[in-house]
């Protein structure tokens, strides 16, 4: 599959595919005898790999030390700190997911209550401090 295919196939631009590539996100594509970048399905899964972990909110630098570990094949535990990396994403992830059901909270909060601190705010009557006491999800 050449470049544009594979952009196709992600919503991805060409320029950002040479970008992942030449910083080290996805390895190196092959080249035909053209010299054409043609995409492997495991240069395809990378792209997928990729794309989905950047939308969700990871570093370049994360993708790319992943990048990195995959290629190493001097014997070291590539696949454990490969894990490792992945881990630890995850672990900032759920730290993510966590504060968007906080203010998923508090925004269901502001809805169901918004009538009557609107009344309380037009009567002059005092407020509540949110931050204090912050409406927080149940898991």
């Amino acid at each position: 599959m050449n470049i544009k295919q594979a952009g196709e196939l992600f919503g991805l631009t060409t320029e950002t595919l040479r970008y992942y590539e030449r910083v080290g996100v996805i390895p190196q594509v092959a080249r035909n005898k053209s010299g054409y970048r043609e995409f492997t399905i495991s240069d395809l899964n990378w792209v997928y790999l990729v794309t989905t972990l950047r939308s969700a909110g990871l570093s370049i630098e994360s993708l790319i030390e992943f990048c990195q570990l995959s290629q190493l094949r001097d014997g070291q535990d590539i696949g454990g700190a490969q894990k490792q990396v992945l881990r630890d994403e995850r672990d900032e992830l759920d730290d993510k997911i966590d504060h968007l059901k906080d203010v998923r909270a508090l925004l269901d909060y502001k809805l169901e209550h918004y009538d009557d601190h609107v009344a309380k705010f037009n009567a002059g009557e005092p407020v509540e401090k949110l931050w204090e006491n912050p409406p927080r999800h149940q898991d």
